[in-house]
This record gives C-alpha cells, structure tokens and sequence, in this order.
C-alpha cells in the first residue's frame, strides 16, 4: 500500500490528555485504492475501559454544575473550531470520499446542533410541581451517568451533534468512538472540545470493534448508550447492553418509501429534491429515500425528470473540481450495490445509468459507481426490500393509491418517508398513515429535517428519539419526589 507524505496520526482523548496507543489503524482514500490518509490509534481493551474510568470519576462534579453553566462551557468549547476548519474538511473529503461542499455542510451542522441542543437544555433544572393533595410531587429529570456514543461514516459529526451536546448538557459525561473508516476528522474535532471541558467529561478511543465494544458498552459504569448504524450492528450494541440492561437509544437503517400522487406538481426544483433525496452522499444515508413509488400515468414524467436532473452529475475523488459525487465509503459497498443492481436486472428491470466520471480518473481506482434509476423491478427483488444505500433507486408504478400506501409500509424498517403532493389537506392524509418515525412532504432527506423536532424510527429502524425536547430526556431519568401534603 502507498503511503501519502500528508498522511496524519489521531491520538485517544482520556481524561484530558492525548494519548498515541503504540498501535494503530490505517483509514485509505476511498477514491484511491492504496492512497494512506491517516492512522488513527487503535485503544486496546484496558485503555477503553480507562476512558470509561476517566468519565466516572468526571460524572458527579459534572452532573452537579446547574444547567446553565454546562451550556455555557459546551458552547465555550466550540470557539477553537474556526482555527483549522478547512483542514478538518479536507480530512473528511479524503477519509470519507463525499464532496467538499457536503463535508462542509457535516462541520457547520455539528456546530449548530449545539447551540439548537442549548435552547432546549435551558430548562433542566426546572421541575414539574404536581400540588396536593394527597402529595406534593417534584419530577425531575437527572443525567443517566457515563455515555458511550457510537457513530458511523457518512455524516459523522452531523451525526455525533444529535446526541453530544444533548448528552453533556443534561449533565452526563461521554466516551465517544469514532466511525473506523473515518476517524480522523471527527479525532480532529473532539480534541478540540474536550481540551475545553474539565478532563473525562469527553473522552474518546478509537478501534477495532471487537477489541474497544465490550467494555464500551458491558462496563457497568456505562449506564446509555447511543449507536448509529446497520440494523444488524445494532441487535448487536442491544445484545450487550443487556448484559447490565444499560439503556439504549439505536437510530439504524431505514428503507425509506417516497409517494408520487397523482395530483403532484413536478417542476425542476422538484426532481432536483427528488434526486437530492436519493442521491445525497452517494446515496449513503440512512434517511434517503429507497424506494419511489409513482403512479402509471405519470411514471415516464417521473423517469424523464429525474433522468434530466441527474444528467450533469459528475462523478470523481470530492476534492476534484467539478465533482458533485464521490465514491462509496468501502468496496463491500460498492459490490453490494452493483449487485443488487445486477439482480434487478436479471429479473426484468431497465436500468439507466445516468452522468459521468470526470477526465482523468479511473472507476476502478476507487469504490465509484454512477447513480442510476432502475426501472419496476419484481416486487421481492432485493434492491426494493433491503437498504441499498448507494446510490440506485428503484422506481415502480401503481394503479391505486392504496396499493402504494401497502407497498410503502411493507417493510421491516421505519425510519422516514415523504409524500408528494399539490394538495396539502390530502398529501397530510397520506403522509398520516405511513408507518415511519418521519414523514416529510415534497421533500425528502437531510436537508428536509427539522431541527426543532425528534427524529428516529419505528420497527426495525431503531428505538428512542434524538434532537428536539425528547432527544434531551433520551439521556436522562425520571426522579420523582413525593411528600404527603397537609
């Protein structure tokens, strides 16, 4: 393997001091098989379960600073991120393999999910008083403990800010571990907040899986965790959290269903949110929209349109010029999904494949595919009842609104969904009976999240909700107080 000359090394956070475990991992260039971006320190199972010290020994000073002062010294710790944030984007682009401007968009998002998790933090310290009689009840909301938050590559720090300053606000203190394929970034990043809060209230290993989850998750010190992922990953973290019924919260893959109606207006801002609810990050989000369902009259509009506005993209390394799509994250990804696109074909389906590779790369070089739709495959093909995450849609047609809506929630997943419509009274009415934890409406994917509210997903797609007044209480327990009244 060749090495690169701007190749970094990431250090463990422990107890507030950087530490180079003697051995390491190496995280490569997604569009350049070969090409060395960084090596991250790879903790061993004693220096996990340091961290997890260090974060227990932090919790009780932590925990008892009032709300106010938490936010304020959370928000502190961000004001060093300005110092080296073109840089921390680079690493990402190269680590990760999406574009520069969507690695941009992960650090700005982590930012500001911090200061969205602070409007809602403001009122931890304030009770609900239940009047007698026959009791004068006080509940609060206290912190669980030590946090073990787990994320994956694709949008790590935007990923990560859905439960971090949810987490330390409400007064717990966190052990993060970083995604393997795209550490460095997200080391980069939390050396700089945990350098600003008192030592072991953040700390952070990464690792290998099987060496670092134990005692992450088994330590019965740890009493949450928080795990972004595959579904599979996560009946895994469930099955060790068991081990001390330490709480959850999984937010995991989804195989989301998007609704044409009949009655949808489809301009060009429209297939440019329809492709951009696909195709985001090479179609690797856990949220983007799966699966299209459009009714027969309208399906070659729909096809037409998408095809139209997928035609320019460019696919290529994400800090080449011109490039508006990376490369899978891993080859297994990019095997999955040529494969499942091959299947469907073999079927019956029609594939298009749409854009083109910029000059002077070779697709073979890097986990590159180009987006493509394909065409009404069978019902059972795997590309419609597995997540293929990456960047292929399957597009099929209905006669019958009902139908549509019993194809869309036969599913084992829940995560989101979306609804298409000019008429908002019957979109809303749609939308009302789509089993997901997320519906959006003429829009679908990150960019139609809100903020403000809770997100996760139903079935299969996870438990517990992150973001919003409920994402908050996720890392918290109910302490109830009740004295006789007079």
């Amino acid at each position: 393997m060749g090495a690169d000359e701007n190749a970094i090394r990431t250090p463990l956070v422990i107890n507030g001091q950087e530490r180079y475990s003697e051995d390491t991992f190496e995280v490569y260039d997604p569009a350049s098989h070969g090409r060395l971006v960084g090596l991250a320190s790879a903790a061993t199972a004693s220096e996990a379960a340091e961290a997890v010290s260090a974060a227990h020994a932090a919790w009780p000073a932590w925990s008892a600073l009032p709300a106010s002062d938490r936010i304020k010294s959370v928000l502190a710790a961000l004001d060093p991120l300005d110092s080296d944030a073109d840089e921390r984007t680079e690493t990402l682009v190269r680590e990760n393999g999406k574009v520069r401007f969507e690695c941009g968009i992960d650090l700005q998002v982590f930012v500001g999910r911090f200061h969205q998790a602070a409007e809602f933090a403001t009122t931890m310290d304030e009770p609900e008083r239940l009047s007698g009689p026959p009791f004068n009840t006080t509940v609060s909301h206290v912190p669980y403990g030590v946090v073990t938050i787990i994320i994956p590559f694709n949008w790590p720090l935007a990923i990560l800010a859905a439960s971090l300053p949810y987490a330390l606000m409400a007064g717990n203190t966190v052990v993060v571990k970083p995604p393997p394929t795209a550490p460095l970034s997200v080391v980069r990043t939390l050396q700089h907040v945990a350098a600003a809060l008192p030592p072991g209230v953040l700390d952070v290993v990464t690792g290998r899986d099987a060496e670092i989850g134990p005692p992450l998750i088994e330590d019965p010190r740890v009493r949450k965790v928080c795990f972004t992922g595959s579904v599979n990953g996560g009946r895994h973290v469930m099955r060790m959290a068991a081990t001390h019924l330490v709480d959850v919260t999984l937010e995991l893959g989804g195989n989301d269903p998007a609704i044409v109606l009949e009655d949808a207006e489809l301009d060009e801002a429209a297939f440019g949110r329809l492709s951009m609810g696909a195709f985001l990050t090479t179609g690797q989000v856990c949220m983007a929209m799966k699966r299209l369902y459009v009714p027969r009259r309208r399906f070659d509009e729909v096809v037409d349109g998408l095809r139209s506005a997928l035609a320019a993209t460019r696919v290529g390394p994400g800090l080449s010029e011109g490039v508006t799509m990376g490369p899978l994250n891993t080859s297994r990804q990019r095997d999955l999904v040529a494969a499942l696109r091959e299947e469907a074909k073999a079927g019956g389906a029609r594939e298009i494949e749409l854009g083109s590779f910029v000059d002077g790369i070779d697709p073979a070089e890097g986990n590159y595919l180009l987006p493509s739709l394909v065409l009404n495959p069978p019902r059972d093909a795997r590309i419609v009842t597995e997540e293929q995450f990456g960047p292929a849609l399957p597009i099929m047609s209905y006669d019958d609104e009902e139908d549509a809506i019993a194809q869309a929630n036969d599913t084992w997943s829940g995560l989101c969904s979306s609804v298409w419509s000019s008429d908002d009274e019957h979109g809303a009415a749609v939308a009302s009976r789509l089993r997901t934890g997320v519906t959006f409406y003429n829009n679908h994917n990150a960019p139609a999240v809100d903020e403000r509210a809770p997100f996760g997903g139903f079935n299969q797609s996870g438990t517990g909700r992150e973001l919003g007044r409920e994402g908050l209480l996720e890392f918290c327990q109910t302490h109830v107080v009740s004295v006789p009244s007079a």
